[in-house]
């Protein structure tokens, strides 16, 4: 199997932006993210499933067709740029804590460094980490980050779906990657996607807002 990955994103072009921007990503089949410093190697199987690398650090996420994926690009002269990286992530996971206090559903902000378990860290999702959202112990927004000399990029996703896909992937058989990949979904938390992204955007202003749609 060629260790070579396509990037989500140009990135050379990204961080040409000067102004701050919100992308809005579907995929067109679930895909899996790999975090910047995995081999493809990770995958011991992948019939069925699109495969990316993003750029910063984290395991592997399983992005489906109608999960609720939004993306931040903040310059470094914006007045939102922090030295501090877990400040930065605090100020995305306040933003989605407005968002889903908007459609009537609380969470609470992980704060301090990452938590997580050797074990399963394989997969992004698995953890604790700062700005990252829970209800009642159950993770509901993931978050990684990846900064630059012109910026920082953060990345968030609400899941549709369970991640049972994921799980099959990287470890087959493996009952400890399927209980730690027992996340939330806009499903078990009864709210709407749209509705959701509508509060994000007015959260996050000012931005500009992107749409983008990635082929398998």
């Amino acid at each position: 199997m060629s260790d070579e990955v396509e990037e989500l994103y140009d990135y050379d072009v990204l961080r040409q932006l000067s102004e701050p921007s919100m992308f809005i990503v579907r995929v067109s089949a679930p895909t899996v993210v790999l975090g910047g410093s995995q081999p493809r190697s990770v995958l011991q199987s992948a019939e069925g499933l699109g495969i990316r690398r993003r750029r910063g650090g984290g395991g592997a996420v399983l992005l489906q067709p109608d999960d609720v994926w939004v993306d931040w690009w903040i310059p470094r002269d914006d007045e939102r740029w922090h030295v501090d990286v877990h400040e930065c992530s605090y100020l995305v996971g306040q933003w989605w804590q407005q968002a889903l206090s908007s459609v009537s559903c609380d969470t609470e902000m992980h704060r301090g460094a990452v938590i997580d378990d050797p074990a399963t860290r394989v997969a992004c999702f698995t953890g604790r980490g700062p700005g990252e959202l829970f209800r009642h112990d159950r993770k509901v927004v993931g978050v990684t980050q990846w900064r630059v000399r012109e910026g920082m990029f953060l990345s968030t996703v609400l899941h549709e779906a369970p991640s049972t896909a994921l799980a099959a992937a990287l470890l087959p058989g493996s009952t400890a990657l399927v209980d730690a990949l027992d996340h939330h979904t806009l499903t078990s938390l009864d709210i709407d996607g749209d509705q959701v992204l509508l509060h994000l955007r007015a959260a996050s202003q000012p931005v500009t807002v992107r749409q983008l749609y990635l082929l398998a």
